[in-house]
């Protein structure tokens, strides 16, 4: 049996899952038989459409990605993966040739292309922290924006203060948790100003 995995980093990249589904379909893959991470990298090995994917296949069968990539971002995972998979007696297909560990040759493209991914992600990772220091440097990164506008944080207030809604109400009426409401509320008290001695 044949087993897909797909992975995209971000939940944006709809058109990249769409073509790797198709990709693994092309390959032989059944569409019940294919395993997906959506917004998790592949630096991160704690995933949990590979963990389903690693748990479906059976010795005998063919673990199938369109691309090393897809599967890991770092050359100490590709072979962890690809080892677990030899001693389950499971082969590894990448986009239609299967991975030979006996081979000289396949494990040395293997090695090439597990150097590859991770310089890959190495440099998206370099990329994106140059690209939060510029906007940093040009005050547009200004960390998380507030989830209610001031007009609502107003209504929420209006609404505590009524008495008629409990802080668990108001937090479902407005579409937020309670934390949001408890600061809500404490944006809006007054500040005390000391009084100067005379």
């Amino acid at each position: 049996m044949f087993v897909g995995y797909a992975r995209c980093s971000t939940t944006h990249q709809d058109q990249d899952l769409t073509a790797q589904r198709e990709t693994l379909i092309s390959l032989g893959v059944e569409e019940n038989h294919i395993y997906r991470d959506v917004g998790l990298t592949g630096a991160n090995r704690d995933r949990p459409g590979l963990r389903e994917a690693l748990a479906a296949v059976r010795a005998g069968d063919a673990l199938v990605v369109t691309k090393l990539d897809r599967l890991a971002r770092s050359v100490p995972d590709a072979r962890d993966i690809a080892a677990e998979l030899e001693s389950r007696g499971v082969a590894l297909n990448i986009g239609g040739s299967t991975y030979n560990p006996l081979d000289p040759m396949g494990k040395l493209l293997f090695t090439v292309l597990s150097m590859v991914a991770e310089f890959e992600g190495d440099l998206i990772r370099q990329r994106t922290r140059e690209g939060m220091a510029v906007a940093k440097a040009r005050g547009r990164l200004r960390g998380r924006q507030p989830k209610l506008s001031p007009a609502q944080e107003r209504h929420v207030v209006s609404l505590l203060t009524s008495g008629e809604h409990t802080t668990s109400e108001v937090a479902e009426i407005m579409g937020v948790s309670r934390g949001t409401i408890y600061r809500a509320r404490e944006r809006a008290r007054p500040t005390s100003t000391p009084r100067s001695a005379t």
